[in-house]
């Protein structure tokens, strides 16, 4: 067993300037080829696997996999519960030299009842049996006959061959280094309103581990699934549902093997009638529950004290302690899945299907501005690129709901800057969708206006950020006036990537009357105008898949010979990179450091230093920026991530980024 420093750990998983704490475990179902009635055969079953599975830190079997769930009246035998407990101890003894907590289940007799449970098995010791507290009685099920409840079993203890182990429902398992505290309840307590798994969630569980024996019926796979998945995310847990296969009796039922792992309402792997022996074998990342339930602050506690907790050892997954590098080849060593465009669903249906919401949201949100302020004029720049081209087709969509409303949409080129390619995409979609089109060129104004400051009216090269963002605030001027002038609203084109990186003009395309995009990130305003591009037909969808397929850029410096010369990935990086670490640093509250290792895994063609850099890159923007962002206008919450300062990001102007860029610094090799 490997060696565990021990020590007081708050619940943060990290601290600046050290490794990060290992807070991934792989967990398992185990679903033996079970024998009914003969404890033996299927000890050995159990002894074998566990084995098997050394690499796990949490096994978790069927309910009554010691015995069999179908003996029936056979739980009335000593023979059969004699057997059991010496079972018990056979399997807490393969656990001796493992890194795995295990989870069987068991027969216990207790004062004159008996009680189907669940035994936490660690370090060679049974640490607990917790019992179930549903027992069934309806339909093929017929469980009250051998078992009683253990609803009001709490703060007991049980003497099995003179050891004395903790027994009752206000157990939970902890292990204090990783942060793992594990709860159990069996099969039926997951059917019911009142399920125990949600009070040993709100007592500190973040782990839930249900031994069961649901019997296969037509649809009722689908819903299991459903009820693991949900309840893992009411729960903000993990989720290790393993029930029974098909060794049980045919009698009159016909058991699958199912095996759920979920985590926060997502489940990660399933299987179902497998062959047998099976263990389903997936990750789990504690660090990712617990950021949810910090950040849930509905999510309580006050019925920790009813409960005890049982020191055990839970494996973590590799070293307790990790570097960037290590990290990165762990999860690729065992695969994690983790998503390259964590914003951009892969599935091409639930791709679509989401970004068709996120329009629907967009639109209705600008309705509701419309029809609050009464102003029906909508104001917008079109530049040719994707950002512009989003806000257009969102304004499309509310005039379907307001039908008074009119678009008035604008072009405002500068001579020697503005491509062909975004000039002639700009004008055909204002044509196509807008009910006045404009354009006005820029270049005289913006020539005054540097005039006018002492600036030489040409480009100066690298660093000339006057010249560049003389231009941006000089089409926010014009179109702030223009919807002066017609009573309009200017509707913002900004989107979420480019708040997080401050890659906007201050009062410049920063400024808008109302940002539809504001939290659409960039790699997903790609996939909303493709999709809309589809729905379309004719020289709309064509000009749409044009924009689609053309570079990012500002357009700020000059052409080369009316060709896109500047990019923005050029200056500060490939979006769907910062989109990551956005999306980690925001939804998970991921350090920097762990950012860049999910990273390396989930893009093995980039050399790692590079990716570290990136991640340096970011959060140095990140941080800086946020003085743009404590100013920004009013903007539909499309996802679970957003920067709104009166909604889900506050943070301060002034904070400093040197603990996050150290994070990553001291861990480079």
């Amino acid at each position: 067993m490997k060696q565990r420093r021990f020590g007081i750990f708050s619940e943060a998983s990290f601290c600046c300037g050290e490794k990060m704490k290992n807070q991934i475990i792989q967990v398992a179902t185990a679903i033996p080829h079970v024998k009914v009635g003969d404890v033996d055969h299927n000890t050995a079953q159990i002894t074998e696997m566990i084995r098997s599975l050394t690499d796990c830190g949490i096994i978790v079997f069927p309910e009554l996999s010691v015995t069999g769930y179908t003996c029936a009246d056979l739980f009335l035998s000593n023979l059969i519960l004699e057997a059991s407990t010496s079972a018990l101890f056979a399997i807490a003894d393969e656990t001796k030299s493992t890194e795995a907590l295990v989870v069987v289940g068991v027969p216990i007799r207790y004062s004159n009842s008996l009680y189907n449970c669940a035994a936490v098995i660690s370090q060679g010791e049974v640490k607990a049996l917790i019992p179930k507290t549903y027992i069934p009685n309806y339909s093929e099920f017929y469980e009250c006959r051998w078992f009683s409840s253990g609803r009001d079993i709490k703060g007991k203890t049980v003497y099995l061959d003179g050891t004395e182990i903790p027994f009752g429902t206000d157990i939970l398992a902890e292990d204090a280094l990783s942060g793992a505290v594990l709860g159990a309840e069996i099969c039926e307590d997951l059917w019911i309103p009142d399920k125990p798994s949600n009070h040993a969630a709100l007592a500190g569980a973040n782990i839930i581990v249900n031994p069961s024996a649901s019997d296969e019926l037509i649809g009722k796979r689908e819903y299991r699934s459903q009820l693991v998945s949900q309840q893992s995310g009411a729960c903000y847990s993990a989720y290790i549902y393993a029930s029974s296969g098909t060794g049980e009796s045919s009698t009159d039922l016909i058991f699958s093997g199912h095996s759920i792992i979920a985590q926060s309402g997502k489940i990660l792997s399933e299987s179902v009638f497998p062959e047998y022996p099976h263990a389903e074998k997936t990750l789990v990342d504690l660090g990712m529950i617990m950021h949810d339930r910090q950040r849930q602050n509905t999510f309580e506690t006050s019925v920790s004290s009813e409960y005890r907790r049982i020191p055990v050892h839970i494996g973590t997954l590799g070293s307790d302690e990790l570097d960037i590098y290590s990290l990165s080849d762990l999860l690729k060593k065992f695969d994690y899945p983790i998503e390259r465009n964590p914003f951009v669903p892969r599935d091409d249906a639930t791709r679509n299907r989401r970004c068709k919401q996120i329009l629907q949201i967009q639109a209705n949100g600008l309705a509701t501005r419309v029809r609050s302020t009464g102003i029906k004029n909508l104001v917008i720049g079109i530049s040719g690129g994707l950002d512009s081209t989003l806000a257009l087709i969102v304004c499309a969509e509310a005039k379907k709901l307001v039908p008074d409303i009119r678009i008035i949409a604008l072009t405002m080129p500068k001579h020697g800057n503005t491509s062909k390619e975004t000039y002639d995409n700009a004008s055909r979609l204002m044509e196509l969708l807008a009910d006045e089109k404009h354009e006005i060129p820029i270049e005289e104004g913006v020539d005054l206006h540097l005039s006018q400051l002492g600036h030489d009216r040409s480009y100066q090269g690298e660093g000339d950020v006057t010249y560049e963002n003389a231009q941006a605030r000089m089409r926010t001027y014009i179109l702030m006036d223009m919807a002066n002038m017609r009573d309009g609203l200017v509707v913002g084109t900004g989107d979420l990537s480019e708040l997080a990186l401050g890659w906007c003009t201050y009062n410049g395309d920063h400024m808008s009357m109302y940002s539809v995009n504001s939290s659409v990130p960039k790699t997903l305003v790609k996939f909303i105008c493709s999709t809309y591009a589809n729905m379309s037909d004719g020289e709309l969808k064509e000009v749409l898949l044009s924009i689609c397929e053309t570079p990012i850029t500002p357009e700020l410096t000059p052409s080369d010979n009316g060709a896109i010369a500047q990019r923005t990935e050029d200056k500060i990086g490939k979006y769907d990179l910062n989109d990551f670490f956005l999306f980690y640093t925001l939804r998970y509250g991921f350090e920097p450091a762990r950012s860049a290792a999910y990273a390396i895994k989930a893009y093995p063609e980039l050399d790692k230093d590079k990716v570290i850099t990136a991640a340096e890159n970011f959060f140095r923007r990140f941080f800086t920026q946020q003085f743009k962002r404590s100013c920004l206008p009013d903007g539909p919450k499309v996802g679970s991530v957003s920067l709104s300062p009166r909604g889900d990001w506050r943070m301060p102007s002034d904070a400093s980024a040197a603990m996050w860029l150290k994070d990553l610094e001291s861990q480079r090799r």
